[in-house]
């Protein structure tokens, strides 16, 4: 037999392992991808200055921009 040598197993193998590369990118392109906690900037200056990131002064500042930025558009 000509496959007993181990090539038959070996390219079956691979073909194996190339059908699940191919499923698995078909999956990882077709499944959506979560966005995350974006929100808008006045949530993300929110949500740092509950954490700590920043103090009140700089969080009122930016806030203050914010908010005027929003007035003009």
């Amino acid at each position: 037999m000509h496959w007993a040598n181990g090539w038959f197993l070996g390219m079956h193998l691979v073909w194996w392992v190339v059908w699940i590369v191919i499923i698995a990118a078909l999956f990882s392109f077709t499944t959506p991808v979560p966005k995350g906690r974006a929100g808008s900037p006045l949530e993300t200056l929110q949500r740092r200055y509950a954490r700590g990131e920043i103090g009140t002064a700089e969080y009122e500042e930016r806030k203050s921009r914010l908010l005027q930025d929003r007035a003009t558009d």
